[in-house]
């Protein structure tokens, strides 16, 4: 696992992730909006990479992750090289255990304004991978588009309930995802999307506890796919 040190923002790699970590959860923004691998461990970061909102996010998350007194952060877009075909399957396999693993997961809402009913339309709630992304944290801290604090899983518990259809059992962790049927685990990302189709069948392998090798290229056959794994379990 490649972590962020939350101090110094230089890449490091672990064999075991034995030391506590923050996690970011975001959508991504416009095309060369955010930082990649190759540019985060440059010998000297270029002026254009500092000046990109995705590395105000890697910033951000790092400075909050540091107030929780973590020296570590993990964030998707520059700690997987996505380059590596091989790299990104077994990321992609990880991921949720990632999330589940964070001591805090920050997530940042870019279009959560001071008023509160604008949650609902976030666009956070629409997107195919931040699903797993909310269910499997315990500890989840929600961040404006100022990255004010704005509330926690706990907190938000009975608005995201009403938001995601996700029961507060599961938000709470007093249930375990094996105890919901699969056809409520897939409603409740039928109103979700992501940019690649192939996308919308890799974001749900955590929910369902699938391992299978990312095909880039086959549409939407990736999601036959899982559907067989699920049918296999």
């Amino acid at each position: 696992m490649r972590l962020i040190h939350t101090t110094t923002l230089h890449m490091q790699e672990f064999m075991r992730v034995n030391q506590p970590y923050a996690i970011l959860s975001h959508t991504w923004g416009a095309a060369g909006d955010e930082v990649s691998y190759h540019e985060m461990i440059a010998p000297e970061l270029s002026q254009t990479t500092l000046r990109k909102p995705g590395y105000v996010k890697i910033a951000k998350c790092c400075e909050i992750a540091r107030k929780y007194g973590l020296e570590f952060a993990w964030v998707d877009t520059c700690c997987i090289d996505k380059s590596s075909s091989a790299e990104l399957t077994e990321e992609i396999n990880s991921m949720y255990k990632w999330y589940e693993g964070a001591t805090v997961c920050i997530a940042y809402l870019a279009d959560l304004t001071e008023d509160i009913e604008s949650l609902r339309e976030s666009r956070w709630f629409t997107r195919g991978w931040t699903l797993q992304e909310l269910v499997a944290p315990g500890w989840v801290e929600f961040y404006d588009q100022s990255w004010a604090n704005r509330g926690n899983k706990t907190s938000w518990r009975d608005r995201l309930s009403e938001i995601t259809g996700i029961s507060p059992g599961i938000l709470h962790g007093e249930n375990t995802l094996d105890q919901i049927p699969v056809a409520v685990r897939m409603s409740w990302a039928s109103k979700r999307e992501t940019t690649r189709d192939e996308d919308m069948a890799y974001c749900l392998l955590g929910i369902f506890d699938i391992n299978m090798p990312m095909l880039y290229g086959e549409g939407s056959k990736a999601f036959l796919r899982l559907q067989e794994e699920i049918i296999k379990q």
